[in-house]
């Protein structure tokens, strides 16, 4: 039995250059000994290297290394070995990426999912608390991962916390970044993280007042957000108060009448919570190929909200929506409309481009159900959060994620439509349907309609007021 050994568990080069050089040599996965440094070798391996190679190199699908660069960093002590058969499988039958009836395919996949999983926890429970070291404060946060994967996360918090001093300690690693360098230490335990700081009674007071008793749904909660990282999370120690007076809240909040509610002053820094969150989303697979979340932008006490399909080429390159082609034709309908584009709030039903690589272009796919529906719970907490008079879908993909249900555009647009939260929706097309249209005569026309049916919600928004 051949040896085969990486330097750490989440060695991932080092198990593609062993695994290339076994396969080159069509050596079985049952003669091959995967361990990680440290480890004891089986009795039956030996170090010396496979036959040699006759058949010239190969290649795999792109699709096989990202779910292995996934899978590779559960803590499933059989995974080496897992990917190395998946490796013989898909060199001799390249379809097999695409059989999900594969047992060994469906498992190396739950592997890969587990580990997405446990990365976005990470990236949203993670809570850093300031601690005092003169000149400059550093920022320590305490997280334990169910899987090996502290520093394939790493490169999120150095790109998301660029101008902090940080540190995460994790039981196994920790990590460090000092504003320039990311280095590594050795793992820690809870008793090293600070215990707490002030800001978190600010964010205490925030999240009691947010808390709706009217979505409470604990089942979801607990699924979206486990009791294991409680312990890290100061609003936590909120919830069993809360969810126990949940009935009870809900009950006095039908009995009152609707009103719209004063803002906390520090809603801002929930609101870049919530995007923070947003950014390290993984609901739906379209995260695997965008550069990254386009979240919404504007006022956030805004009246009117616009919302559109999804990020465009230009828009998932520049992480804002509507400043591609279409965002610039939307402007200028707005001003001609009337409406003060710096008041208004736009944000996408899907927040990941999904896209058809050709060549060196990226040309646009409409999003599918599956995708707009795990979306929806983004665009849900925006709306949550702004409270608009009146929401505006821009064409069939945002119409379905207002409404819940496909529809046509040209039997509901220009007409108000109540929605079940109280708000009023409107359809109308979405301005890339106008730099679509080939006629120019029936271009100028549409973009007429358009821009009157933009003045009319405008007037509405004004007359809701």
């Amino acid at each position: 039995m051949y040896q085969a050994l990486l330097s750490g568990p989440d060695d991932f080069e080092g198990w593609r250059t062993a695994a290339r050089r076994f396969a080159s040599a069509n050596v079985p996965a049952q003669d091959i000994d995967w361990r990680v440094e440290g480890q004891a070798a089986s009795l039956l391996s030996f170090d010396e290297p496979p036959p040699p190679n006759t058949g010239g190199g190969f290649s795999v699908p792109r699709a096989f290394l990202n779910l292995a660069e996934s899978a590779i960093l559960h803590r499933d002590e059989q995974r080496f070995a897992l990917l190395y058969e998946l490796l013989l499988n898909v060199r001799q039958q390249p379809s097999r990426m695409d059989d999900q009836a594969d047992p060994l395919m469906r498992r190396t996949d739950s592997l890969a999912k587990a580990v997405r999983r446990d990365m976005h926890k990470m990236r949203a429970f993670v809570r850093f608390r300031e601690v005092d070291e003169g000149d400059r404060p550093r920022f320590v946060a305490w997280f334990e991962p169910d899987h090996h994967i502290v520093r394939a996360n790493a490169g999120f918090f150095v790109r998301r916390f660029a101008s902090m001093r940080w540190s995460i300690l994790t039981p196994e690693i920790s990590i460090h970044w000092d504003g320039e360098i990311l280095s590594e230490g050795p793992g820690a335990t809870r008793a090293d993280a600070p215990a707490g700081d002030p800001v978190e009674e600010v964010w205490k007071s925030y999240y009691a007042a947010t808390f709706n008793p009217a979505r409470l749904k604990q089942r979801a909660m607990l699924s979206e957000m486990p009791k294991k990282y409680w312990r890290n999370l100061p609003e936590a120690a909120l919830i069993p108060e809360l969810v126990a007076g949940a009935q009870a809240r809900e009950a006095s909040m039908i009995a009152t009448p609707p009103k719209v509610p004063a803002r906390p002053g520090n809603v801002a820094v929930a609101w870049n919570a919530l995007r923070e969150e947003a950014s390290a989303c993984t609901r739906c697979p379209l995260y695997r190929d965008a550069t990254q979340t386009v979240f919404g932008e504007g006022p956030l006490d805004a009246r009117l909200v616009l919302v559109g399909e999804q990020p465009g080429d230009q828009e998932d390159l520049a992480g804002r929506p509507f400043v591609g082609p279409a965002g610039q034709l939307l402007d200028r309908a707005l001003e001609e409309a009337r409406i003060d584009r710096a008041s208004v709030y736009v944000t996408n039903a899907v927040k990941h481009f999904k896209y058809e690589q050709r060549g060196k272009r990226r040309i646009h796919q409409t999003p599918e159900t599956p995708e707009i529906q795990a979306c929806r719970w983004w665009l849900d907490q925006e709306l949550d959060r702004i409270r608009p008079r009146i929401l505006v879908a821009l064409g069939a993909t945002a119409a379905r994620a207002m409404l819940g249900k496909a529809v046509t555009i040209s039997r509901t647009r220009g007409a108000p439509i109540p929605l079940d939260n109280g708000v009023e929706g409107w359809v109308t097309v979405h301005p890339s349907f106008l730099l679509r249209v080939p006629d120019e005569a029936r271009k100028a026309a549409e973009r007429a309609r358009f821009v009157e049916e933009l003045r009319n919600i405008g007037e509405r928004v004004s007359a809701l007021d």
